[in-house]
């Protein structure tokens, strides 16, 4: 069952030290030996970090093949399309080849990562034939491509329009609409067993980590990028007249509002609403009176006032 304010979910190849990454963040139990396949199900953990429980999730380790189900690859993947970040656990002796393979397994079913859902607007239609616009210049497709591939997909009245300069295969993205856009970490780990330029070659690569369990090197900056990469928030209340509460402070995901902080506490309060104080970094004076729409930043302090 999904629990706490965020999920992420560990996937990697066997033995390189998934188990033993969830034994040292959690105060969970997960199976590790020196043999593969230790790990047979998904074995939930919650790490507390900056006030947030964010549930990890130790999940057996893939093969080859796992996106057209060898060794329960499917059901394995079918548990990280639902999770808020994926870590892809590498082995760092063993160079690129197990990113790439693990990068292809969660393509074919649909996870892709580290990339924001294309900008397109498309709408099936009852009749009236394929209306297409673009309000860029498209130079990795254009409106034959588009007709072609509706036609294949037994779509002759649509409404197409490109807000952005897109892809084919990220069109049939869209009209599948099946797909899950993902942030992804990538962690090394075993890095005591490489070269120094080895790792420095590693850790300059973009959404990178790289680490050692077992002599528990760099796991402070692990849980810092996890918290980057999940673009949490903390939000703290604060009474008329006493202290803000910097003991319990409210979770929220980057981009939520006022009005999503007063269904964080209790659904009537975005009724009685007048208007909100906030002290922080979203607002130009500290307190400032804002209303329903504005927008939270971390570490913000609110206060709300009701009619």
């Amino acid at each position: 069952m999904k629990s706490g304010d965020a999920r992420v979910a560990l996937i990697g190849f066997p033995s390189v030290g998934k188990s033993t990454l969830l034994n040292t963040m959690t105060s969970t139990h997960s199976e590790s030996a020196s043999y593969e396949f230790t790990t047979l199900t998904c074995i939930p953990g919650v790490i507390e970090y900056n006030g947030a429980n964010i549930q990890l999730l130790d999940l057996p380790g893939i093969i080859e093949g796992a996106a057209q189900g060898k060794g329960r690859g499917r059901q394995v993947i079918a548990v990280a399309r639902t999770a808020d970040l994926i870590i892809i656990m590498l082995d760092a002796t063993k160079g690129e080849i197990q990113r790439e393979l693990l990068e292809r397994e969660l393509e074919e079913v649909g996870i892709r990562l580290n990339t924001r859902k294309p900008n397109i607007y498309f709408k099936q239609k009852k009749g009236g034939g394929i209306s297409f616009n673009s309000m860029v210049p498209l130079t990795k497709t254009n409106e034959k491509m588009i007709q072609l591939i509706l036609h294949e997909y037994k779509i002759f009245n649509a409404e197409v329009l490109f807000r952005e300069d897109c892809t084919s295969d990220q069109f049939v993205d869209v009209i599948l609409g099946t797909r899950v856009y993902m942030p992804c970490l990538y962690v090394y780990n075993k890095i005591d067993q490489i070269s120094i330029e080895e790792v420095d070659r590693l850790a300059k690569q973009p959404h990178t980590v790289v680490m050692s369990c077992n002599l528990k090197m760099n796991l402070d900056y692990l849980l810092e990028e996890m918290w980057e990469h999940l673009a949490l928030l903390r939000v703290y209340t604060k009474k008329r007249g006493e202290r803000p509460d910097f003991e319990d402070g409210l979770i929220l995901r980057r981009g939520a509002t006022v009005e999503h902080v007063c269904h964080v506490i209790h659904r009537s309060i975005a009724e009685t609403f007048k208007y909100a104080l906030v002290w922080g970094q979203s607002v130009k004076y500290s307190p400032q009176r804002v209303g329903l729409t504005h927008l939270m930043a971390d570490e913000d302090v609110i206060q709300i006032v009701k009619k």
